[in-house]
């Protein structure tokens, strides 16, 4: 046995120099050579996000499963940039691409750590990003839709490619990380029933609205990685879809890289859907279709288990699946990790993660994404002594700030509150307590809570589960609720001081890889007297407050979305005992909240509001309430999408007590969606959409609103009034939807933004170019007192024809300008950008008459434009 296992570490060693040694070019050669000497079992187990090593030829294990949004998942110090919808608020690509290009870094960075601990099946272990999710924000119910880049397909699909480059790096054949654009194809809601939802959809409104975006990202940007949706469409679920995944991914586009399943999507196939009769059958139909790598939550949750890759040697043997069918996936899936390098050396990278760089880097990105949409001269606030009212549930509150799909320590994030008492230095800054709200529930920063030796923090201590032989789950609640019939060990494996309970772990827990359970305990002592909602968000987690039971989530396996609260009287400085209790195994949520409320917050309001000079109400919901699928069923929010596009009442009863004081009224709103701000656009001064703006958020809207900043931020949605203005959720037509397609007025248009300057155009010039495409050209002045960036859009007017939108963007530049300063911009619009789509579904040039419009925002919406008008003598088809 020895002799042997000498034997195998030289071959593995020499087969590692000979894989360094090839070029990336031989890629795929050398992925043939490698799937050509596995066994069938060997090949099934490369499908499966948590792939099993094989080392006889010198594979090592690997994860797949990598999250980046909006900054790296998997590690609490990984940079927090604002929400996606947020970043398209930016319209500005080249900024995306910057931002992108840190989080690649992070990625890296993260990657590194983790296989210097032998994580390798980690989370963030792999170089991937399952990101940008660039499906189209067709509606403002749609819980996902933070995650997106707006409702714009051209809109989107420059940001697509402007982050899969900037991630991916400079070389698509030698990516630094995979981007995996997602969801493909047209998911976006309900949250409900995406797992067995069939989207009838027609040629048009695919090619026209739901695929512009994907054909950029793989064409124009060359992702490397494609997610396929749960959802079926036209009668086959997206993960086996030939018209998807086949005809237009591989044929009409020349993709030739990785197709990655949602996470269970292959189990909806047959689970759901019932386009199959059995798990083997709908992974063999999954991998026909063009699917390459499986997402299964089996193996992730398990550090111990591969997920179940039975069922790919299942197919083949009962003949299902060809062995060249799942030898194509295995080639594809190991291309990609040898282009990316995961089978070679690489060199030692810089540690990158929450760099200085990086947070100057979303500070700025949080500065470009505030959106001014109204002003009537209360903004910038004098720098002069003012007393300043700061109300509403958000204005105290850090987790909001960072939005989903972020690990980010949020007790550490100075609020919206905080960071305008550091801007405002000199002002009498006083901030009112709100009433008890849905949008509750704030982390409990660490300068509040002492250890047991009195340090500042709560003493945490782990204690793992003894090994036990499990049967297998189906489910990961199935697996979570195994947890009850696991022993502990009688003795923490380790005991530290934290600063907070605050942890949010998808995957094994580094001190408990096959969990256990975290007690943290110690004291909490407030600063300030008063009533305060405490308790937890999580999974099986509880808290003790003075020795008493105070809030409990429950044996749900699951994470709760809204954490579990119950009120409390404390008094300023008392030191109250506290302890905290939290089940791991898989999935780790553990965050101890709190929130100081009034039981009179109206009249506090009031009576503020008469004090102060002016009020600053911070307003909105939270990514817990609108969110991917979830249990949440409370007024106005339903499993994770919405049911109104209205505030939350006390927060618009709290706004109409305080307009009664007369006193001058400046609304943030933070949100990762549009939301009815009607009541705002009519009462109030001043109006800023703030989205969810990452870790200097806070930051961000407080220079806003001093003036340090002049916001240029852009609406990358529709700001409708009410959802009676909008289809059914359920109905994927476009007709009616976006500003493409909506015939209604809206509170705020799309790509509305205002500024403390002003901006001019002049004439607009039109000229054919070289390609078939047009120059557009136009001069742009800031004719106002003040520094500032001007968003330039430019729009198209197509001739009177069936299919073609009311008016679509097909040009932006994001520009600084200084007062009196003149520039000239271009824009180079392709024969595509030309385009529009017929009812059959042909993509078209028609003949006709086309108006261009260069402005700062759409014409109409009361923001400066000039138009020009280009014919076109002969129609054109374009390819798919």
């Amino acid at each position: 046995m020895k002799t042997t296992k000498t034997l195998c570490c030289i071959a593995v060693a020499t087969l590692f120099s000979s894989l360094t040694a090839h070029a990336a070019d031989d890629a795929a050669a050398e992925a043939a050579r490698l799937t050509a000497q596995m066994t069938l079992q060997e090949k099934a187990s490369l499908l499966l996000n948590t792939s099993a090593p094989i080392e006889r030829l010198g594979i090592p294990a690997y994860q797949w499963w990598n999250e980046a949004l909006h900054g790296v998942v998997g590690d609490s110090h990984a940079t927090n940039y604002p929400e996606p919808i947020g970043l398209a608020a930016t319209f500005n690509a080249p900024l995306l691409g910057q931002v992108a290009d840190a989080i690649g870094t992070e990625i890296v960075s993260i990657r590194q750590r983790k296989l210097a601990r032998g994580g390798r099946q980690d989370m963030g272990a792999g170089l991937n990003a399952w990101a940008p999710n660039i499906n189209i924000f067709r509606d403002p119910r749609w819980g996902r839709g933070q995650e997106t880049y707006g409702e714009d397909p051209y809109l989107t699909g420059t940001l697509a490619v402007a982050y899969v480059r900037g991630i991916q790096g400079p070389d698509p054949d030698h990516p630094r990380v995979i981007a995996t654009p997602k969801h493909f194809a047209v998911h976006s809601g309900p949250e409900t029933s995406r797992h067995r939802d069939n989207v009838d959809v027609s040629l048009h409104d695919l090619r026209d609205t739901y695929l512009p975006a994907f054909r950029a990202a793989v064409v124009d940007g060359q992702a490397g990685s494609v997610m396929c949706a749960y959802n079926s469409i036209n009668g086959q679920p997206a993960c086996a879809n030939s018209f998807l995944l086949e005809q237009t991914l591989r044929k009409d586009w020349g993709f030739k890289g990785v197709v990655v399943s949602d996470c269970d999507a292959v189990s909806d196939i047959y689970q759901h859907h019932r386009y199959t009769a059995d798990a083997a059958s709908a992974s063999a139909a999954a991998i026909r279709a063009g699917m390459d790598n499986e997402c299964s939550v089996d193996g992730y949750f398990d550090r111990n288990s591969f997920g179940r890759p039975d069922n790919y040697v299942q197919a083949v043997q009962r003949g299902d699946l060809s062995a060249e069918a799942l030898d194509r996936a295995v080639r594809r899936t190991l291309e990609a990790r040898l282009r990316v390098g995961d089978l070679q050396a690489r060199a030692p990278a810089d540690d990158t993660v929450g760099s200085a760089a990086h947070r100057a880097l979303t500070l700025r990105a949080a500065e470009q994404s505030m959106v001014l949409l109204k002003n009537d001269g209360i903004l910038p606030l004098s720098s002069r002594k003012l007393r300043i009212a700061v109300i509403g549930p958000q204005a105290n509150g850090h987790r909001l700030l960072r939005g989903n799909y972020s690990e980010r320590e949020t007790w550490s994030l100075p609020s919206a509150y905080e960071a305008i008492r550091q801007q405002f230095p000199q002002a009498e800054v006083e901030l009112v307590a709100a009433g008890p709200s849905i949008t509750d529930g704030d982390p409990i920063p660490s300068r509040v809570l002492r250890s047991e030796d009195d340090q500042t923090g709560l003493t945490a201590r782990y204690l793992p589960f003894l090994l036990a032989t499990l049967p297998a789950p189906h489910s990961i609640g199935e697996k979570m609720g195994q947890l009850k019939d696991r022993q502990l060990a009688s003795a923490p494996t380790t005991t530290r001081v934290e600063p907070a309970v605050s942890e949010a772990m998808l995957g094994p827990h580094p001190l408990l890889p096959d969990g256990g359970l975290c007690v943290w305990s110690g004291f909490l002592v407030p600063e300030v007297t008063g009533e305060y909602r405490i308790g937890m968000r999580g999974t099986m987690s509880s808290v003790e407050l003075d020795g008493k039971p105070l809030a409990d989530t429950g044996h749900d396996p699951l994470p709760a979305p809204v954490p579990n609260l119950k009120s409390v009287h404390l008094q300023a400085g008392q030191r109250y005992p506290i302890k905290v209790t939290s089940m791991v195994n898989g999935v780790q949520l553990s965050e101890l909240v709190w929130q100081r409320v009034s039981a009179t917050p109206e009249a506090d309001a009031v009576a503020a509001a008469q004090r102060a000079d002016v009020v600053v109400a911070v307003t909105g919901i939270s990514s817990d309430l609108e969110g991917e699928e979830s249990s949440l069923d409370i007024p106005g929010f339903k499993h994770g999408d919405r049911t109104t596009l209205d505030l939350p009442t006390d927060q618009s009863e709290l706004l109409a007590a305080v307009r009664t004081t007369g006193k001058p009224l400046v609304v943030v709103n933070m949100s990762g969606s549009a939301v009815n701000l009607d009541w705002a656009k009519q009462h109030a001064n001043a109006i800023v959409q703030a989205w969810y703006p990452g870790e200097a958020g806070g930051t961000a809207i407080a220079r806003v609103l001093s003036g340090a900043v002049n916001p240029g931020g852009r609406l990358p949605v529709t700001f409708y009034r009410d959802v009676s203005q909008l289809p059914a959720l359920s109905d994927y037509r476009m007709q009616g939807r976006t500003y493409r397609y909506f015939s209604g007025t809206p509170v705020y248009p799309f790509g509305y933004g205002l500024s403390y300057t002003r901006f001019a155009y002049g004439a607009v010039s039109v000229k054919t170019a070289g390609d078939g495409g047009i120059t557009v050209s136009a001069e742009v002045s800031n004719t106002g007192q003040r520094d500032g960036d001007e968003v330039a859009q430019v729009y198209l007017k197509f001739p009177t024809l069936s299919g073609a939108p009311r008016i679509a963007l097909r040009g932006y530049q994001r520009v600084s300008l200084q007062p009196g300063e003149h520039r000239r911009l271009t824009f180079s619009l392709s024969p595509r950008d030309l385009s529009s789509v017929s009812d059959n579904g042909t993509v078209r040039i028609a003949q006709g008459d086309y108006e261009v419009i260069v402005g700062g925002g759409q014409p109409g919406s009361g923001l400066p434009t000039r138009s020009a008008h280009h014919k076109i003598a002969k129609a054109t088809v374009l390819p798919n």
